[in-house]
């Protein structure tokens, strides 16, 4: 697959996290208006019910504020992925949503740990880290904005604020760094020129050819071969080059002229 068919705009670029966004926000609303228990539908660590949660908790928050928080950054990200990924977007989605999950309820505290934080953690970890290892420059650059934008919520993997599951935070970024070093194919690949290639000959590349052997530049090869060509002698030319030349040339001319006597 070409750089190009890569890095292509498509409607799923907009409309799958638009799509996502929605559906966060319509399970909140459902959850303050009519069925307050999805809040407590979490990752519960070392409970077989709270495995429920591994799926359900990206879509549960807690109030306006973490939502809040969570919708910018998650359509940003997964635009992000969708554009310069799309051959692996949902395999990072999908399995990054069930790894991170798994990850949190193993090293989780007991308690009830919602919001798709942990998603935005595996992405802002696999779009950092495999930028860097594809070492394609538009990847990197993508990288380095990555990290302009989210670079300090590294510190909250780290058990610094009450109330905020680092278990989490720490998951989805050991997730997104596992899937960075695991899907190595379909992404693309930085551009190679003719000459990196390992059956490059330079006595075949037409470019160094216009170059003598003292490194003088010939801008035209045709007219350096004819000089060359009449150096060695030209063969003999033909009855019919002489009609062609006659028929291009215009009328023909005779000149007659009659010799002087020496006595006159």
């Amino acid at each position: 697959m070409s750089n190009q068919q890569h890095f292509r705009y498509s409607t799923g670029v907009v409309a799958y996290p638009i799509f996502f966004l929605m559906l966060i926000w319509v399970v909140f609303w459902l959850q303050v208006r009519f069925f307050p228990v999805i809040k407590t539908w979490g990752i519960v660590p070392e409970s077989l019910i709270g495995l429920r949660g591994i799926v359900l908790s990206p879509l549960i928050h807690s109030n306006i504020e973490h939502i809040y928080h969570n919708s910018i950054p998650l359509v940003v990200l997964t635009m992000a992925l969708f554009y310069f990924y799309r051959p692996i977007a949902w395999k990072v989605l999908l399995y990054g949503i069930l790894l991170s999950g798994l990850i949190t309820w193993i090293i989780g505290r007991p308690s009830n740990h919602i919001g798709a934080s942990g998603l935005i953690y595996v992405l802002v970890s696999f779009i950092f880290f495999k930028g860097i290892f594809a070492k394609h420059y538009r990847l990197v650059a993508l990288s380095l904005m990555i990290i302009f934008l989210y670079g300090s919520m590294i510190w909250y993997v780290l058990p610094i604020k009450d109330g905020m599951s680092w278990e989490g935070h720490l998951g989805g970024l050991i997730t997104g760094m596992l899937f960075a070093v695991i899907f190595r194919k379909s992404i693309a690949k930085p551009e190679r020129y003719v000459w990196q290639e390992p059956q490059y000959n330079e006595e075949d590349d037409p470019f160094l050819k216009h170059f003598d052997e003292n490194g003088n530049f010939i801008e035209n090869l045709e007219l350096e071969n004819e000089d060359e060509s009449e150096i060695v002698g030209l063969p003999d030319v033909q009855e019919d080059d002489i009609e062609k030349d006659e028929q291009h040339s215009g009328p023909r001319v005779n000149y007659i002229y009659n010799k002087t006597p020496k006595n006159e």
